[in-house]
């Protein structure tokens, strides 16, 4: 069965982005990527050398010289036709998700198609990111503030969401001006590069996006100690990100970071409880319950304590378990 689905999907050979060239495993080290369903190898993914690292913020910083001061029009184009590119390819990148990450195919292709949303909101932030004029302190005297882009960024993704995450990171940071090394999840890599794969197609130029992976440890290490790297995103444990603000403080590198995540739930004697339990389940089932804001902890009143638990239980056991590529499946 894995066989057959991988074949029909075309589970794409990995490579690194690195100056706009697609680069494979050649002599570099490789891990496997595991299928989560079947627990099968279906790829190999090439770790960045040191050398790949260097081209790749070497590169950054030669494109963000053309790339800042081109017009926040002309790169939202760009970014719009990546965006088209994406929905144009979302089924096929929903399966590829299915078969790296597990979730339900109708979980990814929402995921995706919100991915292509966030190009072309950002496409038309970039437009607005307006300045202002401050009074100074005498009428001869006129204050501007600039908004310019800070440089070359570096993003590093989890693996639960491995297509909205990368996505607002090289949307947001592209928009702006700023060129970037991304390092996608090991975990889920092929995901993230067919975002990448519609920025290249949709005409990006060389340089103003690289991805990598590697030892997350070490490709963290040498990106955030590198003299041209202006400023890092992280998304990912709250442990983690207190490392990565360590290594940057270094050198006062700017940090963007979304660490960590509780979300208790609480029912009020109130609340409709049918709702509630609609609500809940669903939070906390939603791709299999990795996600920074499933519910950790319900704190139910005691006057409906009894109703909810029971409705819960209900619907949990509703749930239907199995292969994502299966669009009877829930988790």
């Amino acid at each position: 069965m894995l066989k057959k689905t991988l074949q029909e999907l075309k589970y794409p050979v990995l490579q690194l982005y690195i100056n706009g060239e697609w680069l494979e495993a050649q002599t570099r080290k490789v891990e496997s990527v595991i299928n989560p369903l079947t627990e099968e190898k279906i790829g190999s993914l090439p770790h960045a050398t040191q050398a790949d690292l260097e081209a790749a913020v070497v590169s950054a910083q030669a494109a963000f010289e053309s790339w800042s001061v081109m017009s926040a029009l002309e790169r939202g184009a760009i970014l719009r036709r990546a965006a088209d590119l994406i929905r144009e390819r979302a089924d096929t990148i929903a399966g590829i998700m299915t078969l790296e990450q597990g979730k339900t195919r109708k979980e990814a292709r929402l995921e995706v198609l919100a991915s292509a949303e966030t190009f072309d909101w950002y496409a038309e932030e970039g437009r607005r990111t307006y300045g202002r004029v401050v009074p100074g302190r005498t009428p001869q005297q006129r204050i501007t503030v600039m908004h310019q882009p800070v440089g070359v960024c570096v993003a590093f993704t989890p693996w639960n969401f491995p297509a909205i995450t990368p996505a607002r990171k090289m949307a947001g940071a592209l928009a702006a001006g700023c060129t970037l090394v991304i390092k996608l999840a090991e975990e889920t890599p092929a995901t993230g590069l067919e975002l990448v794969r519609a920025l290249h197609d949709a005409g990006l130029p060389a340089g103003a996006i690289n991805a990598v992976f590697g030892v997350p440890a070490e490709v963290s290490s040498y990106l955030l100690s590198h003299h041209d790297v202006a400023k890092f995103s992280f998304t990912g444990s709250t442990v983690v990100g207190k490392l990565l603000a360590q290594q940057a403080a270094k050198d006062l590198k700017r940090a963007t970071m979304e660490l960590g995540g509780h979300a208790p739930a609480i029912v009020c004697e109130d609340a409709d409880i049918d709702q509630a339990v609609a609500m809940l389940a669903a939070g906390k089932f939603r791709n299999a319950g990795q996600v920074c804001i499933a519910p950790t902890r319900f704190y139910i009143h005691r006057d409906v304590y009894d109703e909810f638990t029971e409705k819960f239980v209900q619907r949990v056991r509703g749930l239907r378990l199995g292969d994502g590529l299966d669009e009877a499946v829930d988790v």
